[in-house]
């Protein structure tokens, strides 16, 4: 029998330190950045409702602009690869069309690291364009990379979570996070991971355990109410470096 992924979401760490770094309680995040002439310009529009919905813009000549001055040729490079992605990709038609395009990209693209090789840092949860610059990534930049390219082609974020679960790998169970795609609150989501190139129902990753899962919505824990994203220490950090290139309401 699968494992149930409705209510939960991993990374390379251990997990007691992910639990704790993630999911202590916190102050509220500030008020929005209005910041209209920043070189990346990437906006997240929250729309009242039951549930939020966002939608991920940008203006591509200011990013490629912003690109070319802070990391170089070969970053401004991936970066217009990940256009040509959005371009072909949204011209599909079939919404779960777009996942392995989306997922297949982020794979083999950037070159799975440790944070402390690639950040020098034990935690370090990259934006889109610092994983495109560095060429490298860890499990949550690969998440991370595939949700909002995923959100800017249309998904609506409540149809994706960024899950964490314990992974068996090579006989070990190693914390690890995972991308999943809901095609409706109560389905078995279908789990992008950048150990596999495969798409599959998370029902049929044996190899997968879930802990936990969330989203701009909130946080989602087997068994609890849902609570509020904020409490994820890395998103409000991942949250603040992108307003500070250029993020927006």
């Amino acid at each position: 029998m699968g494992i149930s992924f409705d209510r939960l979401v991993t990374c390379r760490m251990p997990l007691s330190r992910a639990l704790s770094c993630h999911l202590h309680t916190s102050p509220s995040l500030p008020g929005w950045c209005r910041q209209a002439c920043l070189s990346l310009v990437l906006v997240l529009v929250v729309v009242a409702g039951a549930a939020a919905a966002w939608a991920l813009q940008f203006d591509r000549g200011a990013v490629a602009q912003y690109t070319r001055d802070k990391y170089g040729a070969d970053s401004a490079a991936r970066l217009r690869q990940w256009f040509a992605l959005l371009d072909a990709a949204g011209g599909m038609p079939d919404l779960r069309a777009k996942l392995p395009a989306v997922n297949d990209f982020w794979n083999r693209s950037v070159r799975e690291g440790t944070d402390r090789a690639i950040w020098g840092q034990e935690d370090y949860w990259a934006t889109p364009l610092e994983t495109l610059a560095r060429g490298m990534a860890d499990c949550e930049d690969f998440v991370i990379g595939k949700y909002f390219s995923l959100v800017h082609l249309g998904v609506p974020p409540d149809r994706l979570r960024l899950i964490y679960v314990r992974a068996q790998v090579d006989g070990k169970s190693i914390a690890h996070m995972v991308l999943g795609y809901y095609s409706s609150p109560e389905a078995d989501p279908l789990i992008l991971d950048n150990l596999r190139d495969s798409i599959l129902p998370a029902g049929q990753r044996r190899d997968l355990t879930p802990v936990f899962s969330f989203n701009a919505d909130g946080v989602y824990v087997a068994g609890a109410a849902r609570g509020p994203v904020d409490r994820i220490s890395r998103w409000r950090g991942l949250m603040l470096r992108m307003r500070q290139e250029g993020f927006l309401p």
